[in-house]
């Protein structure tokens, strides 16, 4: 991505940059000169925006967020509390899924933008609408915050880009690895596991740990 003529260098286009290089270079490979490189830019002209790398991906982090959530809205009277929160927690996986190592971006990163608090104003809102106590409502966001993120890191993992010899993560590899004989719930675990749809397995653990919420909090 080149800055087209006239256009300013400024930390929205060097995230988008930064974020295109993803799949070439993954986030350990990513340079702050591989970024300029692809801005036609010279390393220097970065530092007035992000000043090193930590900052560059708190940047990335951001364009991954905002385009998450853009265009979300309140739930309208007929929808669950809960199918809200499903439809916010797939809106941030498929944005982190859309690049390599996109879930390791995000985590533990600074977000700092009018997104995010709109995002959790109408969460809490959400939440307080359905019977939730402020303090419980401000529970909630960061459990499915930290379980999406926590998914995509594994699941992005599991395609095993990292690994040039094979993927370790396939079930046959891994099930040959087992002595069936002696761990034979084991074995049938690891190929259940993972040949399941990763669709599904988000969903389904989702709708567990919303479960617990309204168990816990007697909504």
């Amino acid at each position: 991505m080149r800055p087209g003529t006239g256009a300013k260098l400024d930390a929205g286009m060097i995230a988008t940059a930064a974020l295109e290089l993803l799949d070439e270079s993954g986030v350990d490979g990513l340079t702050m000169r591989k970024v300029a490189a692809a801005l036609d830019v010279q390393a220097p002209a970065l530092y007035w925006h992000v000043k090193n790398k930590r900052e560059l991906l708190d940047a990335m982090a951001r364009a991954l967020f905002v385009s998450a959530v853009h265009g979300l809205e309140a739930p309208r009277r007929e929808t669950d509390w809960q199918d809200w929160l499903v439809e916010l927690a797939g809106r941030l996986r498929s944005a982190l899924l859309r690049y390599r190592d996109g879930a390791r971006v995000m985590a533990g990163t600074s977000i700092s933008d009018e997104s995010l608090w709109r995002v959790t104003e109408l969460t809490l809102r959400t939440l307080e609408d359905a019977g939730f106590s402020i303090r419980e409502a401000a529970r909630v966001f960061p459990i499915l915050l930290h379980y999406t993120i926590g998914f995509v890191i594994e699941e992005q993992a599991r395609a095993g880009i990292e690994y040039p010899d094979g993927n370790p993560y396939r079930p046959d590899l891994l099930a040959a690895e087992i002595d069936s004989e002696r761990y034979p719930l084991t074995v049938q675990m690891v190929g259940d596991l993972f040949s399941t749809d990763p669709d599904e397995e988000f969903n389904h653990a989702l709708r567990v740990i919303l479960a617990g919420i309204r168990a816990t909090t007697g909504i």
